[in-house]
Formats: C-alpha cells, sequence, structure tokens
C-alpha cells in the first residue's frame, strides 16, 4: 500500500508541479491528499495573481483534481487545529490534516513553517517538494518520467515535450529532481 503525503497549497499552485504531483498518485506511488480549505487556498491565490484565468475553468480544475485521486479530501480535522503549535498558526491545518490522514510526508515549500520538533510527536515528516519528487525517482523512475511524458502528450496549444515539461517543473523549484530525469533520459 502505498504511503500517505498531504499536497500544502504551495505546491499545487503551480500548474506543472499540481499535474506531476497528481499524476505520482494517480500511479499509485503515494495516496496524495489535501483539504478543501488548502485548495480554497490554491484557487484563491490563482484567481487573485492570475485574473486573466476564467473562474469557470479553474472551477472546472478544481473538480478534476477531486475526480482524479481517489479519497484525497480529509475532513473533519479542524478539531486538532488549536491543540498544535506552529510557527504560522494559518499552517496548523495542514498538520492537523495530516494527523487526521495519517500521512507520513507534508509535501511544502515552506519547510521553515513545519519544524521538524513540531512534527515528530506526529510520526510527520514536511519535505520540499523537489526532495519529494526526488524520492520517488529512487522508487520508480519509470512511473515518475511516465507522468512528465503524460503531461507533455496533453499540451495541445502548444504541443509540449519532456524538455518542456522539465523546463516548468525547474523554474516550480524542482531542480534536483528535473536533474534526475534529465541525466536518465
Amino acid at each position: 500500500m502505498a504511503f500517505t503525503v498531504v499536497y500544502d497549497a504551495c505546491v499545487l499552485y503551480p500548474s506543472t508541479l499540481r499535474d506531476l504531483l497528481i499524476r505520482i498518485a494517480q500511479a499509485g506511488l503515494v495516496q496524495a491528499k489535501w483539504t478543501d480549505r488548502i485548495l480554497d487556498e490554491v484557487f484563491t491565490n490563482l484567481h487573485t495573481n492570475r485574473p486573466e484565468l476564467n473562474p469557470a475553468k479553474l472551477a472546472r480544475t478544481r473538480e478534476l483534481m477531486m475526480r482524479a485521486v481517489r479519497d484525497c479530501l480529509v475532513k473533519d480535522h479542524e478539531p486538532l487545529e488549536s491543540a498544535l503549535q506552529l510557527p504560522d498558526t494559518d499552517d496548523r491545518h495542514v498538520l492537523a490534516a495530516a494527523i487526521k490522514a495519517q500521512a507520513q510526508l507534508i509535501v511544502t515549500h515552506n519547510l521553515k513553517d513545519f519544524p521538524e520538533e513540531a512534527l515528530a510527536p506526529w510520526n510527520i515528516e514536511a519535505v520540499s517538494a523537489d526532495d519529494f519528487v526526488l524520492a520517488q525517482i529512487d522508487l520508480d523512475r519509470q512511473r515518475v518520467f511516465a507522468a512528465v511524458q503524460q503531461i507533455a502528450d496533453s499540451w495541445r496549444n502548444p504541443p509540449g515535450t519532456t524538455g518542456d515539461v522539465l523546463g516548468r517543473l525547474e523554474r516550480d523549484g524542482l531542480l534536483e529532481a528535473t536533474a534526475a530525469l534529465r541525466s536518465g533520459q
């Protein structure tokens, strides 16, 4: 059985990284989890920062995310929040979701917001998206590369290549993971 991870909003915000993380879950490498509040943060920020994006398309993306990963939504985690201590109280909902989901990892770009001493009692670790994807490559490079190829194949206007996808993932902060994927192409 795949281990459970909670994706923080910051790693679900960039579209190509979001696509890769979802495809990693679809490939059965992990059981991905998130909450409505995490998705609210993603899509509120997308709407605010990218006003040119069609709100109906953003709503559709959210709906597709929910359909793409079986059993992804964590519910009833809110009562745990008040008992948790983190540097940023606005991140307690992410840790609460991880505890409720019995996740082993929180995948985030904001590692400082999830210090080891706050997560250790729950046997949860925070990892960067780069380290997370690199670990997935170590576990099953072919499945991760297939996910990158699927993303490239899904790009129609303009068409994309695996090199294009890797370039976007590099801009999203996946420097070591993309280097590992490029070295074995």
